[in-house]
C-alpha cells in the first residue's frame, strides 16, 4: 500500500502531466486488482482516471488462431487507438467488454470521458508495447512492470517458481471466472510461457517502476483451492504428468482457508471475494 501510495504521488506530481498510465507483466501476476488499487490512491489525491483493460480489447475468439491469444495480434489495436485517441481528446466514448464465456466482445451502453489533465489507466500483457502506445508522447507515458517474483524456497537447494505460482493463481482463477478448466490450462501453460518470452519480457526494461506482487502466504491459500482440481485430472489426460509434479509441489504445505485474504489483497483477483470463494470451496 506504501509504495502504491508513492507511485500515486509521483504521477499526480509529475510535470507535465501523465496522461498514460501502462501496467503490464505476465499472465497472473496480478495486474487488475494492482491498477484498481492504483486508481484508489490516485483518488485520494484528487485524479479521477479512466481504466482500460486490454482484456477486453480481444477480437472474437472465432476471428482468432489458436496461437494468436498469447500475441499482440489477439488484439484490436486499432480499436484501443481509437479509443485512447478520443479520450486523451476529450471526446466520449463508449467501452469494450470481452465476455469469456462467449468469447465475443461487448460494447458498454453508457459512454465514458476525460476530465481535464487527467489520466487514462491501461494494464494488460502487452501494455509496454510500443506498438500499442506510439501515439502518446513518451514524456506523458508512466510505464509499470508487475509480476509475482516469489522470494521463499522450500530449502537451501529448490526454490519456489515464480511462473508456478502464476500457474496455480491462473488455474484456480480460470476456473471461477473465465470458464477454463484445470486441464485447459494446464494444456495451453507451455504457449502461455512461449508467448511471454516473445512478447513481454522483452519489454519489462522500459519500465519505470517494478513492483513485486507475490504474497508470502499465497500458495497455502491456492493448495486449497487448486488440490481438488488437480486430483480430477485423469490418467490418460495429456496434462495428467503436470498435475502430479503440481500435487508434489503442493505437498509440503499446510492449507489456509481462502477467508482469511483481506478484501483489498491482490490475492482476491485469483481466489475471488469472500461469498465467491466461500461458494469455490463449498463446491
Amino acid at each position: 500500500e506504501k509504495r502504491l501510495a508513492e507511485l500515486a504521488d509521483t504521477i499526480c506530481e509529475q510535470k507535465p502531466n501523465i496522461r498514460l498510465v501502462c501496467i503490464a507483466g505476465p499472465s497472473s501476476s496480478g495486474k487488475t486488482t494492482f491498477m484498481k488499487r492504483l486508481i484508489v490512491h490516485l483518488r485520494v489525491n484528487g485524479v479521477k482516471p479512466v481504466m482500460l483493460s486490454l482484456d477486453d480489447y480481444f477480437r472474437n475468439r472465432d476471428e482468432m488462431n489458436k496461437e494468436d491469444w498469447e500475441s499482440p495480434k489477439a488484439l484490436d489495436i486499432s480499436l484501443f487507438e481509437n479509443t485512447v485517441s478520443a479520450l486523451l481528446e476529450g471526446g466520449e466514448v463508449h467501452l469494450p467488454h470481452f465476455n469469456f464465456i462467449t468469447g465475443k466482445k461487448e460494447m458498454s451502453e453508457e459512454t465514458v470521458s476525460l476530465g481535464k489533465g487527467q489520466p487514462i489507466l491501461v494494464e494488460g500483457l502487452h501494455a509496454l508495447n510500443p506498438a500499442l502506445t506510439y501515439f502518446v508522447p513518451g514524456y506523458q507515458c508512466m510505464r509499470v512492470y508487475v509480476s509475482a517474483l516469489t522470494q521463499l524456497t522450500i530449502n537451501d537447494h529448490n526454490r519456489i517458481s515464480t511462473s508456478d505460482t502464476r500457474l496455480l493463481r491462473r488455474l484456480v482463477r480460470d476456473v471461477q471466472f473465465r470458464g477454463n478448466g484445470a486441464e485447459h490450462t494446464l494444456e495451453v501453460w507451455d504457449s502461455v510461457r512461449q508467448g511471454e518470452g516473445k512478447n513481454i519480457f522483452h519489454y519489462q526494461n522500459r519500465a519505470d517502476v517494478v513492483f513485486n506482487s507475490a504474497l508470502l502466504y499465497e500458495i497455502p491459500v491456492l493448495k486449497k483451492m487448486a488440490e481438488p482440481l488437480l486430483h480430477d485430472i485423469r490418467t490418460e489426460s495429456g496434462a495428467y504428468a503436470e498435475a502430479q509434479r503440481l500435487l508434489e509441489f503442493l505437498r509440503p504445505f499446510r492449507e489456509l482457508d481462502a477467508s482469511v485474504v483481506p478484501d483489498n489483497s491482490l490475492l482476491r483477483e485469483f481466489v475471488g471475494y469472500k461469498g465467491l470463494g466461500k461458494s469455490f470451496l463449498n463446491h
